[in-house]
């Protein structure tokens, strides 16, 4: 066989592997005879064979190959393959690195390493590699300076390059993917998730785009949008782990926490070496009031993980588990890492200055918790003046005159009671109180109302435009958007997003019978509270003292407002009442409601339903004083605060 018909031979068999591999090996056996040893038909061969189900005999082929071969990226690539089908995991962790290693682009051998790498339980490592598939992914050599770039998270550059390809070519499904990457990676998440859809309606079998719409639309909790896509994902892949996970979250979220629980367990009988998966589960074992276990979770995580810091941050947030000195020394260390990536970075000084608050080192635990805030504040910005002014056109809107010119207006069901004020104010204690009545069911801090607002153009300038046969379809829509939470089928139900306040004046127009409780708090110890949280998204406001001051003088002004001119509209609820007199307050709360008074309102603590902030702990107690000044011991340091404050540090009450 001369050179010519050999090179015809090996292309033939070549081009049969992917759709006929019996007949590539039976080419690759031809041409062997007559040229033994030939090194192309080798590997067409034993990955044939591999493709077939016979991977020991395509070792058998592989391995004297590659000793033959040893810069054959190839050759490294099928063997690390083919050792992964035999069960020879560490082996072919090995082949596939250095296949890697000789060439980065190949995309398959990266997945595969990559999934060696979660289920030996490197999660690291499984993360990198993923990683690394992704950009080898990008062929087209327009789109690979972007690929780049967002892989070592040059997220601003990558933007630069696609955003012109994109405006120029608005249905090429790898652009228009790349750059809803990049949005979900500045967690611009709507706009993600329009991309991505946009990508799917392109190219509807791609699943890495259905997986990433599924991920951007529970980050926005449109969890009954995402799980159809999830449900399709797994049909195809049931065993895929990170569909799963994102399944199991999205479980959550729906309040379907029994499905969910189910997941996460089964996860960890297939992966129990994994840290992500501990660490879900903790988070998981939070909510559903299984403290004890959730605590073991996380330092489970630890154990398998020590560089996973979201691990000790969980813990931080439980409040039931005081750091041992081991796991402080260990969180020091970890900060020097000069290498600990900036959200780490971040979440690690939160959890620190929870330790060394604990231990009443208040100056280091302050320190801490600022350097977490200033990170977390340089990639959040917020522009304290820019909500001043929102709030002041709000006022000026939202008249008594507006209000009776329209008192016609909106959905008329007294379904709803929103609780409002900020983070860290007792709205989950108010919420856990009333979601103990027999006719009201709990829910969670429901984005819905926001999305309304969004969809109104200016704001609030966009509500004084809509008119009477408007306004009931917009307050039917949020009923309907919300009623995926209602799984008790109870008559009343509770949205708990503290920055509904905002949106007071769109409630009372298009949801005039909903309840709306302030729940407030003295205010440097509900903004010094909020300002040593790390709250997985939004709140930017938080990191930054004289931000919170303005936030909350901002706040009490327009709530105060709309005393004034919807007098009894809203009900107040003041933190330190309901401590010294709940019973009194308890009252007077279900009676603004419309509710009459049950015994179980003040046994709330007793309530096992599932509580998804940060408070799920501490309403899962008797009412207590002992956070009531704490902020007291870092008084000091809280001049920018109080300045900020101004005269809502005297007028807080609303008196």
């Amino acid at each position: 066989m001369d050179t010519a018909t050999l090179k015809a031979a090996i292309g033939r068999a070549a081009a049969l592997l992917a759709t006929d591999p019996p007949a590539a090996e039976r080419e690759a056996r031809a041409v062997l005879q007559v040229a033994p040893g030939d090194p192309n038909a080798s590997l067409i061969m034993s990955s044939a064979l591999r493709r077939q189900g016979r991977a020991a005999a395509a070792i058998a082929v592989l391995e004297p190959l590659s000793r033959a071969f040893p810069r054959a990226a190839l050759t490294q690539y099928e063997l690390g393959v083919a050792l992964a089908d035999v069960g020879e995991r560490d082996a072919a962790i090995t082949a596939l690195r250095t296949a890697t290693g000789l060439n980065r682009e190949n995309a398959e051998a990266w997945r595969t390493l990559g999934d060696l790498l979660f289920v030996a339980g490197d999660a690291r490592g499984a993360e990198a590699a993923f990683a690394e598939h992704d950009r080898a992914m990008v062929q087209d050599p327009q789109l690979k300076p972007a690929a780049e770039a967002l892989h070592f998270g040059r997220i601003t550059e990558a933007e630069q390059v696609l955003r012109p390809l994109a405006a120029s070519n608005p249905d090429d499904p790898d652009v228009v993917g790349l750059l809803a990457e990049v949005y979900a990676r500045q967690r611009r998440y709507a706009d993600a998730a329009t991309l991505f859809a946009h990508v799917l309606d392109q190219t509807p079998e791609d699943d890495r785009a259905r997986f990433r719409l599924a991920r951007a639309l529970f980050h926005q909790q449109r969890a009954a949008e995402a799980l159809p896509h999830l449900e399709r994902l797994l049909a195809a892949e049931p065993n895929n782990a990170a569909y799963q996970n994102l399944m199991a979250a999205n479980l959550a979220l729906l309040g379907e926490f029994e499905r969910a629980m189910n997941v996460h367990e089964a996860l960890l009988t297939a992966h129990p070496n994994q840290p992500q998966i501990w660490l879900n589960y903790g988070h998981a074992l939070r909510t559903v009031g299984r403290s004890g276990e959730a605590v073991a979770a996380f330092r489970r995580c630890i154990g398998f993980d020590p560089m996973l810091v979201e691990a000790y941050l969980g813990l931080a947030n439980l409040k039931v588990a005081a750091f041992s000195d081991d796991e402080v020394t260990a969180m020091r260390h970890i900060a020097d890492q000069p290498e600990l990536a900036l959200e780490s970075r971040t979440q690690l000084a939160f959890a620190l200055g929870k330790a060394l608050e604990d231990r009443g080192d208040y100056a280091a635990s302050f320190a801490s918790y600022a350097a977490g805030s200033a990170q977390r504040r340089a990639e959040a910005p917020y522009d304290a003046a820019e909500f001043t002014a929102r709030m002041h056109r709000a006022k000026v809107l939202f008249t008594a005159d507006f209000f009776a010119a329209r008192r016609t207006f909106g959905a008329k069901a007294p379904d709803p009671i929103f609780i409002v004020g900020l983070p860290r104010s007792g709205s989950t204690l108010i919420e856990q109180i009333l979601a103990s009545h027999s006719s009201v069911e709990g829910t969670m801090e429901l984005p819905d109302i926001g999305f309304v607002a969004d969809s109104l153009g200016p704001y609030p300038e966009g509500v004084a435009a809509l008119t009477v046969g408007e306004a009931a379809p917009l307050g039917e829509r949020y009923l309907t958007s919300t009623r995926s939470q209602r799984r008790l089928g109870r008559p009343r139900f509770i949205d708990k997003m503290p920055n509904n306040f905002q949106h007071a004046g769109l409630i009372s127009l298009i949801l005039p019978n909903a309840t709306i409780i302030d729940a407030r708090r003295h205010p440097i110890a509900c903004c010094f509270s909020a300002f040593k949280q790390h709250f997985a998204q939004g709140q930017a406001f938080t990191y930054d003292l004289a931000d919170l001051g303005l936030y909350y003088r901002d706040y009490v002004e327009l709530m105060d407002h709309f005393d004034v001119v919807l007098p009894g509209r809203v009900h107040r609820v003041i933190y330190e009442d309901l401590v010294e007199d709940t019973e009194g307050e308890v009252r007077r709360l279900l009676d603004h409601c419309g509710l009459d008074f049950e015994d179980a309102c003040l046994s709330f603590h007793e309530n096992d339903r599932p509580v998804r902030t940060v408070s799920s702990e501490q309403v899962r107690r008797p009412i207590f004083r002992d956070g009531l000044d704490q902020w007291r011991n870092y008084e000091p340091w809280l001049g920018p605060l109080t300045e900020a404050l101004g005269p809502a540090l005297a007028a807080w009450r609303g008196e």
